[in-house]
């Protein structure tokens, strides 16, 4: 009797696990957001947005903590000022993420503006984002071969296994997705990358070492596919980077977009949003058309500027073609057809149309971008020594970025682009650290304004152009070595953090 007691204790013990799991129905029904849904009056002034989605009852999976993923164990409350996350952790050290799929702005305010009326409001454009949204974008992105996260709904059950977190997390509504750091070489979606890293890691890197670099035509196909779902917040913090060794030294990054909060964003539909977006003009709605690039791409320009600096019309032109091909009709239909049924009633003809029609406009897009991008370049170094040469041609202009030649190594080309007239007003090259030297050669009449930065330490500038538009050397008084050339003009002057040094010009990017 006793070793049969024994037996029943040991076997509950061993299905422990899967009693508490069988603890919670396997699913339930609920509303997203049913305080968004508003009167007719209320729609007029403020907007319809999604809020019948939002309203709208959908059944979802209860998240079952002992077998997704192979169990998970929270760790770490995290997030914005807008959505609570939870990171996660399975037994192979793989981390996970939960986040509410309800978010509230008003956050960011003052005690008391977020409980006075103008916090209520700002927490009613919540509904200016899909509930659902986000469930659509890793079947395009994989069609359009970006890299993607792999989001899944639930709601977290009431379970004792969330420990300090049960109060705060419990019966939330909830997507859970891989977090996309460190080594991911099993995941397909993040590249098989043995290191995943963070902007503020891979800019770091790529003004120390000219041997690193971005796969900067991965990142413009990633970009334009922001700007086909209509996603305007894709600040450096919205990017997470795979990387790869490349043949003898230096690391190759690949963007990984993450957080599509934004996408798919409807603002404009009310009478006070509408005037909103006019003041506004990143706070770009998700139409039939792809508008205003300058607004719906105001929070990536830093990044773009930088990233983008070298490739050329053909290149914009190639991967605006490409992605058009890539997004069929079918893979469009058959992502927004993943939601559940009657949220694809509501809203799913709407988008496979808007998206469809924004897709057929991707190749003009892409010129156009390039054409806003051209007009004002700033191309940085690094905190290494290299050789910025500049070669007139008449009205175009070659600058080159090389590694200068040592020992019984010859120079090394880093990076190349012809500018012409026609699309550049202003060039900026920034030599950022170490000793750089600036060739200035050739003919011609291109390039109106052209600027050269010198940075930390010691520069030299060699000049034998004639027949060009006279040039500005910003000569920070370090000592650097400029000869007097009628077609050169020396500019004292006292540089910004941004324009000496690596870590400087990541102050660009908000990453120091």
């Amino acid at each position: 009797m006793t070793k049969f007691v024994q037996f029943l204790f040991l076997a509950f013990f061993i299905s422990f696990p899967a009693v508490i799991a069988r603890a919670f129905p396997a699913d339930t029904t609920v509303v997203a957001g049913k305080k968004y849904d508003k009167s007719f009056l209320h729609h007029l002034f403020f907007g319809k947005h999604y809020r019948k989605a939002w309203a709208e009852p959908v059944t979802v999976t209860f998240l079952n903590l002992q077998t997704e993923a192979g169990g998970l164990k929270p760790f770490l409350k995290g997030g914005s000022y807008q959505t609570k996350n939870l990171r996660m952790v399975n037994p192979e050290g793989r981390e996970y993420v939960l986040r509410s799929i309800d978010k509230d702005p008003s956050q960011s305010l003052s005690p008391e503006v977020r409980n006075s009326i103008i916090g209520r409001l700002v927490r009613d454009q919540t509904s200016v984002i899909h509930p659902y949204g986000a469930f659509i974008v890793p079947p395009l992105a994989k069609a359009a071969g970006i890299y993607h996260t792999n989001p899944k709904l639930f709601v977290v059950p009431d379970d004792p296994a969330l420990g300090e977190f049960r109060t705060e997390f419990a019966n939330m509504l909830v997507l859970l997705e891989e977090r996309p750091e460190g080594d991911q070489r099993n995941a397909e979606n993040f590249g098989n990358s043995e290191e995943v890293v963070s902007s503020r890691k891979m800019f770091g890197k790529l003004v120390a070492d000219n041997k690193n670099r971005v796969d900067a035509r991965a990142y413009l196909r990633a970009r334009l596919f922001d700007m086909w779902i209509g996603d305007w917040s894709r600040r450096e913090d919205q990017w997470r980077w795979a990387s790869y060794e490349l043949p003898g030294k230096g690391r190759k990054y690949v963007g990984i977009p993450r957080d599509r909060d934004h996408a798919f964003f409807k603002f404009d539909d009310g009478i006070i949003t509408w005037l909103a977006s006019k003041y506004s003009n990143n706070l770009q709605s998700f139409g039939k058309n792809i508008k205003n690039l300058d607004g719906l791409n105001k929070t990536a320009a830093p990044m773009d500027n930088s990233l983008l600096v070298f490739l050329t019309r053909e290149d914009f032109k190639q991967i605006g073609d490409s992605l058009k091909m890539q997004l069929t009709d079918e893979v469009i239909e058959n992502a927004v057809r993943s939601w559940p049924p009657n949220i694809y009633a509501l809203t799913g003809k709407e988008f496979e149309k808007k998206l469809k029609n924004r897709r057929d406009q991707l190749p003009k897009v892409a010129e156009k971008y390039y054409e806003i991008l051209a007009k004002d370049v700033k191309i940085p170094g690094t905190d290494e020594e290299e050789i910025f040469r500049l070669t007139y041609k008449g009205k175009e202009l070659l600058v080159e970025m090389l590694r200068p030649a040592k020992k019984d190594k010859p120079e090394q080309l880093i990076a190349s682009r012809t500018f012409k007239r026609s699309e550049t007003k202003k060039l900026k090259i920034y030599g950022l650290g170490d000793e750089d030297l600036f060739e200035i050669r050739g003919e011609g009449k291109t390039v109106k304004r052209v600027r050269l930065y010198d940075g930390e330490d010691q520069d030299s500038v060699s000049f034998s152009a004639t027949k060009i538009r006279r040039i500005k050397f910003m000569d920070s008084g370090d000592g650097n070595m400029v000869p007097n050339a009628k077609l050169l003009k020396v500019i004292p002057y006292d540089p910004k953090a941004d324009e000496f040094s690596g870590d400087g010009w990541l102050l660009r990017h908000r990453l120091y």
